[in-house]
């Protein structure tokens, strides 16, 4: 079973991975690179731990600056994570010699139960980064989704603080640095384009909009009214260190806006010749079957991202089989509000019918933050019916920035640092107030914020006791599976009260069911974007819009909506298996504490967790 951990999946997460400084010598002995683990004779399983997160330091932190940044830490912080092949084949060698070293200075059989796990995952990790390798040139650098032309201003604007002289010193370094390390991701797309792997041409739109929008304004525009957007982010930081005197401010004002025009000016420029030059010679082909190789390459997306063995077919009837239950629970709510007419037409109603919108315009912009928020706060004063862990990070609402908003997704989130200092952010794409119903919103707070996303990875990154790589890594699965069973557990305390915002629930729930049809749709039975298109526009309430830019998501990102509806299944699976077996003695905060507080893990994983629980409860409670 392929596993996502370690690197992998903070690469996912966090989209970022190795670093620019000089790369450590492969061949040297492990034993000389990696610092002594505490006495395993003492205590095997905190020797353990030690040793993991020495490695994770050594293999993944000092190898990779904005993971680094993500995490509060700032020991890299003018760098660029290094992107290219030869980093991640050496970052993979790493991980092998580690592997091999621990396996000689531990003995599973002397280590506790959270340190047995921590073993087997950090092996089963190896042989998904070996996997993984094999599929490395599989990818699009440059997409409308998570593609390095927006990464980079989204992560110097949200990611990169700047609260010393130092910190905006670093950040011009990263500036100045640019030039390069987007030479490194277009060179990438370029191999990757003449071997055949390239993403549709639609697709290019967006990533030249996305680029372009970098370079409006002034530095880059001769006589331009207003700033670019990096620059009105730098003027903002400089504005807000009270430390700095108004002749240091320029100073560094002035180095910064050089390193614009003489570095990051050229990597669009660059970014945006080779976009064209591509986008005149891309094909429209949709599916990863297009691919060399690309039916085994899905396969492996699959594996990957559900952390399971599940077919393409398999996934594609599971889906089919969730749509048919939906609607039918979709068909009581039409009788609850008394509507007349098919599903069909109370899906227009739903999607048409201007009481279910926020205006447009900046109030209404604000109407729906402030919902949200709402939402969030009451769901906060209700955690302790249902958990006994509960994460000390706090979580805020954003909108999505205005140069990214056009591309970029209906909702996500940003986990906080974990020593506090940035709080958890739901974003919400308020670009188009026509794609984010009243109805929904309270299922989506639930989803990105409490009990959902936020309170998943904020509980993971907050345990004691297990290693980095267990607290910062992850399983799309369990993440995603999690984030949609938060949506339905409000409904069951009570939540929901208006059969309107339960109807969202069950619009985002039909939503992930019709991901399954869909993605294996595209990238297995040869699906056309089209034909994607119009399968959720004729069985969703979703605007057509919402349902073309889902579409282009999932054929830039193939498998990853399939983890959101196998993840839930498995846990009410579970809870289903622990509420049969336990019957009186069952406790939702305690399952939900197996749940949660043992960070990310595969779903097999999960199962045994859960079986273990069920064993224990039924012993204490004979």
């Amino acid at each position: 079973m392929t596993r996502l951990i370690t690197a992998a999946a903070l690469a996912l997460l966090l989209a970022a991975c190795g670093q620019d400084k000089p790369a450590q010598n492969t061949a040297q002995n492990t034993a000389e690179t990696t610092p002594p683990a505490a006495d395993a004779a003492e205590d095997p399983s905190a020797a353990l731990t030690a040793f993991l997160d020495a490695e994770f330091k050594r293999i993944v932190l000092d190898r990779s600056p904005e993971i680094q940044t993500f995490l509060g830490i700032k020991d890299d912080y003018g760098q660029w994570s290094d992107p290219s092949k030869a980093n991640s084949r050496e970052t993979l060698a790493l991980y092998r010699a580690s592997v091999e070293t621990m396996r000689e200075r531990f003995d599973p059989a002397e280590l506790n139960t959270q340190a047995k796990l921590s073993f087997q995952l950090y092996i089963d990790g190896l042989a998904d980064q070996e996997a993984q390798f094999k599929w490395f040139d599989h990818g699009y650098p440059f997409n409308q989704m998570f593609g390095r032309q927006s990464r980079v201003p989204a992560f110097l604007i949200a990611q990169h603080r700047v609260g010393s002289d130092a910190d905006a010193v670093a950040y011009i370094e990263r500036l100045e640095g640019l030039k390069a390390n987007m030479r490194t991701y277009v060179d990438m797309a370029q191999t990757r384009f003449d071997k055949g792997i390239y993403p549709p041409k639609f697709v290019y739109a967006y990533v030249l909009d996305d680029a372009r929008n970098i370079l409006k304004g002034a530095p880059f525009d001769a006589g331009a009214d207003g700033d670019s957007t990096l620059l009105v982010d730098l003027r903002g930081k400089l504005d807000g260190l009270e430390e700095l005197s108004d002749e240091r401010r320029d100073e560094l004002l002035v180095r910064g806006t050089a390193a614009l025009v003489e570095s990051v000016g050229p990597a669009y420029a660059h970014l945006i010749a080779t976009m064209e030059a591509q986008q005149a010679k891309a094909g429209t082909d949709d599916g990863v079957w297009k691919l060399p190789d690309g039916a085994a390459y899905y396969t492996h997306r699959l594996k990957t991202i559900t952390t399971t063995d599940l077919t393409a077919d398999e996934i594609h009837a599971i889906g089919l089989s969730e749509m048919d239950r939906i609607h039918a629970e979709m068909r009581g709510i039409m009788k609850t509000v008394g509507f007349q007419g098919d599903l069909n037409d109370f899906f227009v109603f739903m999607r048409d019918d201007p009481q279910f919108y926020f205006a447009d315009t900046e109030e209404g912009r604000a109407g729906y933050l402030e919902l949200a928020t709402g939402l969030i706060e009451n769901m906060k004063g209700r955690l302790d019916e249902l958990f006994i862990t509960q994460p000390k990070a706090d979580v805020v609402v954003k909108p999505v920035e205005a140069f990214r908003e056009k591309s970029a997704g209906k909702a996500f989130y940003q986990r906080p640092t974990p020593d506090g200092s940035r709080p958890g952010v739901y974003y919400a794409n308020l670009y188009n107030m026509a794609e984010m119903p009243k109805y929904a919103a309270e299922a989506l707070a639930y989803h990105e914020g409490i009990p959902g996303h936020h309170m998943q990875i904020a509980i993971s990154q907050e345990l004691e006791g297990i290693p980095m790589f267990r607290k910062f890594g992850g399983y799309t699965a369990y993440i995603e599976g999690w984030g949609l069973y938060s949506e339905l557990l409000p409904k069951e305390i009570g939540l929901y009260e208006d059969p309107y915002s339960d109807f969202g629930r069950l619009s985002l729930e039909l939503w992930r069911a019709a991901r399954l049809v869909v993605d294996t749709g595209l990238h297995h039975k040869r699906w056309t974007r089209e034909q994607a298109i119009e399968y959720l526009v004729e069985n969703t309430p979703n605007a057509r819009r919402d349902c073309v830019k889902a579409i282009e998501r999932y054929i830039v990102m193939p498998g990853q909506a399939t983890a959101y509806k196998i993840g839930m299944l498995k846990i009410l699976e579970l809870r289903q298996q622990a509420r049969d077996a336990l019957g009186d003695a069952f406790d939702i905060r305690a399952f939900h504490d197996v749940i949660l507080a043992n960070g990310p893990v595969p779903l097999d994983v999960l199962e045994d967790l859960v079986a273990t629980w069920i064993k224990e409860t039924q012993a204490a409670t004979a």
